[in-house]
């Protein structure tokens, strides 16, 4: 949809979404409901597509590079949940941080869970290994 590539910039991704956005606006279509349905999902998907994006782009990273570190080295782990279905580990943190972790097999949960050492186990394994995001609210 975006046609985003490792070295896509946050102000190309920025500009790719609001193109879609003005093509694609639920508000731009009057007379056909069906259409106009359509137009709303579509809406939802680049919406979401876009905070996916800008989330796990490596500016991002790097201007956020070292609150990560401190949440990752402080804070303690408070509840975590897995999506088999897309091998995504959602971590939650104290403070109610809260970063979502991508590609991680289940094998890697299965010894997570198992660890003795929840927060040792994921430094080593989890935190450096995969793509990320804050899903923070």
């Amino acid at each position: 949809m975006f046609g985003a590539t490792k070295t896509t910039t946050l102000a190309e991704l920025k500009t790719t979404y609001r193109n879609l956005i003005k093509e694609w606006h639920p508000d731009k279509i009057q007379d056909d409901e069906a259409r106009k349905a359509e137009a709303e999902l579509k809406s939802q998907k680049i919406i979401e597509a876009y905070h996916l994006l800008v989330g796990i782009a490596p500016e991002t990273h790097a201007a956020n590079a070292e609150e990560y570190l401190r949440v990752t080295s402080t804070l303690a782990i408070e509840d975590f949940e897995y999506k088999d279905k897309d091998e995504r580990l959602k971590i939650i943190f104290q403070d109610n941080v809260v970063y979502e972790y991508f590609g991680v097999p289940k094998k890697i949960y299965v010894k997570f869970v198992n660890a003795p050492s929840l927060p040792r186990f994921a430094k080593r394994h989890i935190y450096n290994d995969f793509l990320y995001r804050n899903v923070s609210n």
